[in-house]
């Protein structure tokens, strides 16, 4: 540093204009003085003759989806993933918070019109006015493909007609839709989840439907004769779930699948004259796990062949004979008819009654030795559910696997403390022995879907 000062210094004096006389002279000196001393106390300017400071290094060039720090702090690191999650992510938000996330940033401002578009009622306006000119606008500028489409029924055929025949509806996965569906759905290949209702689908129309991709399909208060739904079923070869709400125009359902694993029913019609469904019958579902039905006017439920049914729900009410039948085993509303077979597959049983009685119970836990979750739904309690002398033989001989008891309706009353003492006293495996849900068990049906607790 010392030789650089002394350098610095020379450089300085031959580079100095000569002095005037006077004052002038004495300022120069001065000046030069003064100069010299902050040379040598702040860091000097290189001359371009000197060693030049080291140029600094070149930036690299920021990438577009790089990770940018946000308000307080953080790290942006959703905006660096590919447009193809980001557009995943967006579809599965509610459709106007999806169209909000144009407005987070630059970075998202296209993505919107270009993910898989999900168009829902229950997130746009009420009103029918509103709504339709909301609809049209968003698959108006929306440039495809569809994930889900969702509107209520009540508009125009044409509007309708022009909305299904929409770019931005291409490549549709699911359709909640009111109005029977269009011979020109050209996206049926591509559906994955079906639900029609309110509509009347004629003979003609339902054969000319084919779902090859389809997991799921509801019918909700839906007029279809009995030749067309069996049709359609068979032309779903991959249907997993179906649903069966409040539908006319057959009175039985014959279900011959490869592929369904769950299947639920709520037959009822309040319509004088209506051809009704009177009888389900299971004839081949090698998958078949799960089977809910509900019914208000009778229903008759058989079970042919269905070895993999592991959870089964049934309501039925006070008034109305039903009758069901697995394999050569046959309740007569839900109380033991004759007990030829028994069922091990079954290990979830859901049931509605008007009674709570412990008789019933036991009765089909003998038809289901391997049962472990039993949830029961009852209005009331008439008889005194006792248990200990009259059951002392099922308790000594029958090995319960029981792990939880769920009772809804729960008021504490005499029935109902001597229902839950005989699971809490001899049930060995139950988890929750003391522990009991007094809220109403859903159904499962009521909403047109089912929503058992399993």
């Amino acid at each position: 540093m010392k030789q650089y000062s002394q350098r610095r210094r020379k450089l300085f004096r031959s580079r100095r204009p000569p002095a005037t006389e006077g004052a002038a002279g004495s300022n120069a000196k001065k000046g030069g003085s003064d100069e010299l001393e902050a040379d040598e106390s702040s860091p000097p300017e290189m001359a371009p003759t000197e060693a030049p400071n080291p140029q600094p290094p070149a930036k690299k060039k920021r990438n577009s989806h790089s990770q940018e720090p946000v308000e307080g702090g953080g790290v942006d690191l959703i905006s660096g993933l590919p447009d193809a999650i980001l557009g995943d992510i967006i579809s599965l938000l509610p459709t106007k918070d999806g169209a909000r996330t144009q407005g987070l940033a630059s970075r998202w401002r296209h993505l919107w019109c270009s993910a898989p578009l999900n168009l829902d009622r229950s997130d746009l306006p009420s009103d029918r006015e509103a709504l339709e000119g909301v609809v049209s606008r968003i698959l108006a500028v929306h440039r495809g493909p569809g994930r889900r489409f969702c509107v209520p029924a009540g508009y125009l055929p044409a509007t309708v007609d022009s909305w299904l025949r929409s770019p931005a509806l291409d490549n549709l996965e699911e359709i909640d839709f009111c109005l029977p569906p269009a011979s020109n759905f050209h996206f049926s290949a591509t559906l994955r989840v079906a639900t029609l209702s309110k509509c009347c689908i004629p003979d003609g129309l339902a054969q000319s439907l084919h779902f090859p991709q389809l997991n799921q399909l509801g019918l909700q208060e839906v007029t279809i004769s009995e030749g067309s739904l069996h049709g359609l079923i068979s032309r779903c070869p991959v249907l997993e779930c179906l649903l069966l709400s409040k539908c006319i125009g057959f009175a039985c359902a014959r279900i011959n699948s490869s592929s369904l694993r769950g299947i639920g029913v709520r037959a009822e019609c309040y319509r004088d004259g209506e051809l009704r469904l009177l009888e389900l019958i299971i004839e081949d579902a090698p998958c078949l796990e799960r089977l809910f039905y509900t019914e208000y006017l009778g229903l008759n439920v058989t079970v042919i062949a269905a070895p993999k049914l592991e959870a089964l729900g049934c309501s039925i009410t006070q008034c109305n004979v039903s009758r069901l039948l697995l394999g050569s085993t046959e309740f007569q509303e839900l109380n033991v008819v004759s007990l030829t077979t028994v069922l091990r597959s079954v290990k979830v049983l859901a049931v509605d009654t008007w009674f709570t009685e412990l008789d019933m119970v036991i009765g089909l836990m003998e038809c289901f030795p391997c049962l472990e979750k039993l949830y029961i739904q009852s209005c009331r309690s008439v008889r005194q559910n006792l248990w200990r002398r009259k059951h002392k033989h099922f308790i000594q001989n029958y090995a319960m696997r029981i792990k939880t008891v769920v009772l809804g309706s729960y008021w504490g009353i005499r029935a109902q403390v001597n229902f839950a003492s005989f699971f809490i006293l001899n049930a060995t495996e139950l988890e929750t022995p003391s522990h009991w849900i007094g809220q109403t068990l859903q159904s499962g049906l009521c909403n047109g879907q089912p929503q058992y607790p399993f």
